[in-house]
């Protein structure tokens, strides 16, 4: 009797020292665990970083840049900063514009590209673990250069791609990068494919978006991911102000509860919006490319948390935007710059620069809940 009075003892003790909500929360679960009682944290949330970057657009002055000897090339000259900025996070995305098709094809720039190896290899050896594939050249240079890119190059990566495949299975597959406990997968779509297409039966080689396949994919997704990102080659170049077909497609896609959409192909930047609780990125315009412009030059990385609460919720926190600039000087000396290591012997006039393009990301940004990286 004296047994069983001692354990309820301990089991009100218990009840009462939960209820008081307190400050350590890993004791109390230590403590019921320790005397036999069940404890679930409903609060407890898991945490992963992720920051997403833009275009990479590999004109020939690039990779006449990057050239060494024979057949070689070197890109990593280009991306020290990036590498820099971008080392913390969990996860890094960006898209791959120009195909890597194998240098058997030849490489080849503007109007239908084909890259070198090396400059995946610089991507994810500055850190890049989530591709997107699916744009509007990715057909360029045919089913072959797909091939090599979807089945001989990026498998030998330890990176998620999305967007373009070898097969039917391959697309069908659903892909998961767990971190934190936290499961996410990447779909990639375009909106169209300068006018090339990809052959009754092998529409697998690109994406294009449609709102029932994009559908039928995240509802099979969905059993298996906590996070869905969804990336989305759309709109019209050379405008920060999104297209109505990009906010119709937005919205549809918060609608079905992605997580984040991150936009690409205007090739400069536009707002950031949160609608309901899903974050879109229009555009974050040019990672690296040889285009000619100032608007063109100037592209962002966006990082942000993907949280999930004990309830299994995913919410979108802490978003900050990183300005880039990428240099160039006669279309030579390629080097990728945050604004934050910029000066006016590199960039005139960056501060006034970086007031302006600031303001564009965060035209939509009415609950003022997203950051600017600042100057130095």
């Amino acid at each position: 009797m004296k047994k069983c009075l001692g354990k309820f003892l301990i089991f009100i003790f218990c009840l009462a020292y939960i209820s008081t909500g307190c400050a350590n929360s890993n004791a109390t679960e230590e403590y019921a665990n320790k005397n036999g009682f069940s404890y679930k944290n409903e609060t407890a949330s898991n945490k992963l970083s992720m920051i997403a970057a833009g275009d990479v657009l590999i004109h020939g002055s690039i990779y006449r840049d990057a050239f060494i000897s024979g057949n070689s090339y070197n890109f990593t000259k280009m991306l020290p900063s990036v590498k820099a900025l971008i080392a913390k996070y969990d996860l890094k995305f960006y898209n791959q514009e120009t195909v890597i098709g194998g240098k058997n094809l030849g490489v080849s720039t503007y109007p239908r590209f084909n890259s070198p190896d090396e400059i995946a290899d610089a991507m994810v050896d500055a850190g890049f673990n989530m591709v997107s594939l699916a744009n509007n050249h990715t057909l360029d240079r045919g089913e072959r250069a797909v091939m090599y890119s979807a089945k001989e190059y990026w498998p030998a990566k330890r990176v998620m791609t999305s967007g373009s495949y070898g097969s039917l299975e391959s697309r069908n597959a659903i892909q998961i990068k767990e971190v934190n406990g936290i499961k996410c997968t990447l779909l990639s779509y375009t909106t169209f494919s300068n006018e090339i297409e990809a052959g009754a039966g092998k529409e697998y080689l690109v994406n294009i978006y449609t709102p029932d396949k994009v559908k039928e994919d995240i509802e099979r997704a969905r059993p298996h991911a906590d996070a869905i990102i969804v990336s989305m080659h759309w709109g019209e170049e050379y405008t920060h102000t999104p297209a109505n077909s990009q906010k119709e497609i937005a919205k549809y896609l918060a609608s079905l509860e992605v997580n984040v959409v991150i936009g690409h192909h205007p090739h400069v930047i536009q707002p950031i919006e949160f609608i309901g609780d899903t974050l879109v990125l229009y555009s974050l315009g040019n990672l690296l490319s040889g285009q000619i412009g100032i608007e063109k030059l100037i592209g962002a990385m966006v990082a942000y948390d993907i949280v999930k609460d004990g309830k299994g919720k995913i919410k979108i926190e802490n978003v900050e935007a990183h300005l880039l600039y990428t240099y160039y000087n006669k279309f030579k000396n390629y080097y990728v710059y945050p604004f934050a290591e910029l000066s006016n012997a590199i960039l005139p006039n960056y501060a006034s620069l970086y007031s302006t393009y600031s303001k564009i990301l965060k035209r939509y940004d009415y609950k003022n809940i997203i950051t600017i990286a600042p100057l130095l």
